[in-house]
């Protein structure tokens, strides 16, 4: 009987397994807060568990040898202030043959390194994934299909997937993000102790659900044609985010070696729409001693461009007495566009930190970062009015997988 034959035999198998971190967040200041990408909300002086912290857990069918079923839900505060459950991945894999599957559903977006596992503590070494760099694209799944293929040249192995569907993700706001004609790209090649990564994510992004957005681009709109300035139609078109085109690259390097640990990523993100185009890095550099890890981690985020402010300061003598204010109003609103305009979200941090494997399948780590707006309050969240200056962040966590 052939080992194919026998495992059909005995019929599906089932394997529960998980991950979680239960961890304490704060800063040195209450003029504004610390968090994770897209939370609505994040720690002040007060500890806080909501920003770190999470649960997952991840069902696998093995219906027979060339067909299973994945499943994974995650607890987590994301886009709202309290904790939320959501379908992370929901998927069938088809393995074809030892080289090459194809998976349909729910599946992760690989738009990183380390996309596939950012929520599981346990898997990485610092205590959270820099959010200079995990900021900079709002989708973790996508819903659609995907092909991966790997092969070994010598003491190389390189994988390739590609990726296609769409997505959605609901943004701290009340704000929905949504992408169509997603195709997303991930080249990984390893050597021993070395990774190298290559990956690309193209899509028409809508952005859709905020009234102060709504309220200016019709505001612009109304005071091109009313008052005879086209420039401000043509700004309100270049502003609206509905399938506009956008683009994530982004290059990857991984080292284990002699107790040596290198992680470091490099992106670009463009955007045909208010949203502004960046460049994000980071470096993580660490040695391990025993059981003891500590690191250290340098990441930026940077503005390359976004769409001109061309509302006029002052109307031409002879206009109406209300043109004037009009002008300043909508030269205003679009100065505090999210992610648009005057730098807001620009920021670096450098990051220490050390990880304990105290145990089985546990991890202990504790963080500290200095986050260093460039302009503004960078990527910090509900900033008093006129924040501006450097924030100590501290953490400590304990991971867990089972």
């Amino acid at each position: 009987m052939s080992s194919a034959f026998a495992q059909e035999a005995q019929g599906p198998t089932l394997k529960i397994s998980g991950f979680g971190t239960g961890a304490l967040t704060w800063t040195n200041t209450d003029q504004a807060e610390f968090g994770r990408p897209n939370q609505a909300s994040g720690a002040r002086k007060s500890p806080r568990t909501g920003v770190d912290s999470n649960l997952g857990l991840q069902a696998d069918v093995g219906v027979n040898s060339w067909l299973s079923l994945t499943a994974q839900g995650l607890v987590r505060r994301d886009a709202e202030d309290d904790y939320g459950a959501e379908l992370a991945w929901a998927f069938a894999k088809a393995k074809l043959n030892d080289q090459f599957s194809v998976r349909l559903g729910r599946i992760g977006l690989p738009a990183f390194m380390i996309s596939d596992y950012r929520n599981v503590g346990y898997a990485n070494t610092f205590l959270r994934p820099p959010v200079e760099m995990y900021s900079q694209v709002p989708f973790n799944s996508l819903d659609g299909i995907d092909a991966t293929y790997q092969h070994s040249f010598g003491e190389t192995t390189v994988t390739g997937q590609l990726a296609t569907g769409r997505a959605e993700a609901p943004i701290a706001g009340g704000i929905t993000a949504k992408g169509k004609k997603m195709v997303g790209l991930n080249l990984v090649a390893e050597h021993g102790p070395f990774t190298a990564r290559f990956g690309r994510v193209d899509a028409k992004v809508s952005i859709a659900g905020s009234s102060s957005i709504t309220a200016l681009l019709g505001g612009l709109r109304a005071a091109g044609t009313g008052y005879g300035f086209p420039q401000l139609n043509a700004m309100a078109g270049q502003l609206e985010a509905n399938e506009k085109k956008a683009s994530f690259t982004s290059l990857g390097l991984g080292m284990d070696w002699n107790n040596i640990v290198v992680q470091t990523e490099f992106a670009k993100r463009k955007v045909d729409a208010y949203v502004n185009d960046t460049t994000s890095w980071y470096f993580m550099g660490g040695y391990r001693i025993g059981k003891v890890l500590p690191y250290f981690i340098q990441s930026k985020v940077s503005i390359d461009g976004f769409p001109a402010n061309v509302v006029p300061t002052a109307c031409p003598a002879g206009f109406p007495a209300a043109c004037t204010p009009t002008m300043a109003a909508l030269r205003a609103g679009a100065a505090r566009l999210p992610y648009s305009g005057s730098g807001q979200g620009e920021q670096s941090s450098t990051s220490i930190g050390v990880r304990w494997d105290f145990y089985r399948s546990l991890a202990f780590k504790a963080q500290i970062d200095r986050v260093k707006p460039a302009i503004g309050s960078g990527l910090l969240l509900n900033p008093a009015a006129g924040f501006h200056r450097d924030v100590t962040v501290g953490a400590v966590a304990v991971d867990f997988v089972f």
